[in-house]
């Protein structure tokens, strides 16, 4: 080989070797874009939530918590809430019983109590909102009550929840705090079946959250008593130690406790905690 071929060989080599290094250097920022994408991808994925979310819920919650139901499932696709309704004493007994659940809404702190003593409990459960009391009359209110007093009343036929329900334990307290003494023509489990009473107007009048009466509309009248200020609610939730998606109920729970989750619960009539 001649000395003027082997300069040209050596440059050829050169150039061969500077566009092999270019493209290695382009191919290393390209892995590195590839990779932050990957991560991005990656952390992306990891927030996707997917499956069955079961939240045991306090009776008064119904209409509030199926809107932020419906509102979670179109947020994240492939997931479904599904509820559980009732008085929440109730509610407390079959978690501690072992029924699976993630997320538990109660009325009361007395009955996150039961969960919590129990061990239940993911961490401390939060206050989110509170509940007042209202009377709920027949429509139009034709006995003409305007105080909890008049519910004592001979040939009135009232309804309370059941003592141990977190509604009845607010009525006995703003009932103490009047000094009245009132016995219901029935104690029912749940603040929505003394509601209903009304509804069907098999009682003409039942001690219920401002909430309900609220969400039965024109179905019955509202009377407001100020022995209510003696007997408001605060309302916790907690996530379960043995949730089967604890990931969608700890998403569930951050969307009741966000602006939009508070915004539909003051729609509802429910206070600020």
């Amino acid at each position: 080989m001649t000395t003027r071929s082997a300069r040209r060989t050596r440059r050829t080599l050169q150039a061969a070797g500077a566009g092999a290094a270019a493209l290695l250097a382009l191919s290393g920022c390209s892995s590195g874009g590839s990779s932050s994408s990957g991560s991005d991808d990656s952390a992306a994925s990891s927030a996707k939530l997917s499956g069955t979310v079961t939240v045991f819920a306090a009776a008064s919650l119904k209409e509030s918590f199926t809107t932020l139901g419906e509102r979670f499932e179109k947020a994240h696709p492939g997931t479904e809430v599904t509820f559980s309704f009732g008085g929440s004493d109730s509610l407390a007994a079959g978690i501690t019983g072992g029924a699976p659940a993630d997320v538990f809404a109660a009325a009361s702190p007395g009955t996150m109590q039961t969960v919590t003593d129990k061990g239940d409990a993911d961490g401390t459960p939060a206050a989110f909102v509170r509940n007042e009391l209202e009377i709920a009359t027949l429509p139009g209110n034709p006995d003409r009550i305007s105080s909890l007093k008049d519910l004592t009343g001979s040939g009135l036929k009232v309804v309370l929840c059941d003592k141990e329900v977190p509604c009845g334990a607010a009525a006995q307290k703003a009932l103490d705090a009047g000094g009245l003494d009132l016995t219901p023509v029935s104690y029912e489990q749940d603040v929505k079946s003394a509601l209903t009473k009304v509804e069907l107007k098999e009682a003409d009048a039942a001690v219920v959250y401002r909430t309900d009466v609220r969400a039965a509309g024109d179905k019955v009248e509202g009377v407001e008593f100020p022995e209510s200020a003696d007997a408001v609610n605060d309302y916790p939730i907690a996530l379960l130690k043995d949730a089967p998606n604890a990931e969608a109920g700890k998403a569930f729970i951050a969307l009741v406790r966000s602006a939009e989750g508070q915004e539909v619960l003051a729609e509802a009539g429910f206070l600020k905690p």
